[in-house]
């Protein structure tokens, strides 16, 4: 196995507050993992912290576009220098967020090294963008549109590289059912979206080396999972923004992951969405902890 970094990426900036006058806890993510000794289980190198700046709206107000963009601007080249270094230098990166708007960290360090693809594990699409919606906003609901050129200029072309994955390049699965009718325009795109119900009746790691083999092709330096909490059924991740009924369980999630991020050509995993201020006796934290190591460690 290759020598793998874990890089905190305690950013909030992608989401809505949770109520007036605070901010979402999902900054606290890396910081619960590493407790649950994530790094030291992994027998990983530690890769440090990329700071972000803080959260605040200001007088942001619906149809503002994304709020915090400019911070966003400013942290996503930050997050992708520290990636595309060790990305280069041939270490696994494991990036602890955070919540979903550091993938765009991710999608601009493989950006700058090649074509990349992206194989996203996830209960919604976060496709949101103001060609489907007018509730833009919250860039952790919209990363995926984003990192495909879908949005303000300031998030889709930093540095003039939109866009950062080509759609072709996307996988997404864990969709709930009932979410069916919001990837419609992503099945029109031909993105591939497997949903809860399609994932078990084929099996998740059925699937899983599906999408591993379909992004190592020729025409892909490689690629990035992205891992959000969410994916988890409430039953047994209660500690996410929007626990949604009908999700994966964890045996699940570790044979979703097993494949990709065993692939030669995966260079990297983020971890999101995770909140500890929501798992007041840390149980979800543990879990969460345990299934990503076991896809690591086990047989």
């Amino acid at each position: 196995m290759r020598n793998i970094v874990v890089i905190d990426a305690p950013s909030n900036l992608g989401l809505r507050p949770p109520a007036p006058g605070t901010v979402p806890g999902c900054y606290k993510l890396a910081g619960a993992l590493r407790e649950n000794r994530i790094v030291q289980r992994l027998g990983a190198q530690d890769g440090g912290v990329v700071v972000p700046p803080r959260y605040d709206r200001g007088d942001w107000q619906e149809g503002d576009g994304v709020f915090n963009a400019a911070a966003l601007a400013a942290y996503t080249p930050k997050l992708a220098d520290r990636i595309q270094h060790h990305v280069q230098a041939g270490d696994f990166a494991l990036v602890l967020g955070g919540d979903c708007s550091i993938q765009l960290g991710a999608a601009l360090a493989l950006r700058r090294l090649g074509r990349y693809g992206l194989a996203a594990i996830d209960a919604s699409h976060d496709f949101r963008h103001p060609g489907n919606s007018d509730r833009v906003g919250a860039a952790g609901g919209e990363e995926l549109a984003l990192a495909t050129g879908r949005g303000q200029d300031d998030l889709t072309d930093l540095e003039g590289r939109r866009p950062y994955l080509r759609d072709e390049d996307v996988r997404l699965f864990g969709i709930r059912d009932e979410f069916e009718e919001d990837v419609a325009e992503l099945r029109e795109l031909k993105v591939p979206v497997v949903t809860v119900s399609e994932l078990r009746e084929r099996g998740p790691a059925d699937v899983a080396a599906d999408v591993a083999q379909s992004l190592e092709n020729d025409a892909l330096d490689g690629f990035w999972v992205h891992l959000d909490a969410d994916v988890l059924d409430p039953t047994v991740m209660p500690a996410v923004d929007s626990p949604d009924p009908g999700g994966l369980l964890p045996d699940e999630v570790t044979a979703l992951l097993r494949p990709l991020i065993r692939s030669p050509r995966c260079v990297g995993l983020n971890i999101t969405i995770y909140d500890p201020d929501l798992d007041a006796d840390g149980s979800a934290g543990r879990l969460l902890t345990d299934l990503v190591v076991a896809a690591f460690t086990a047989s």
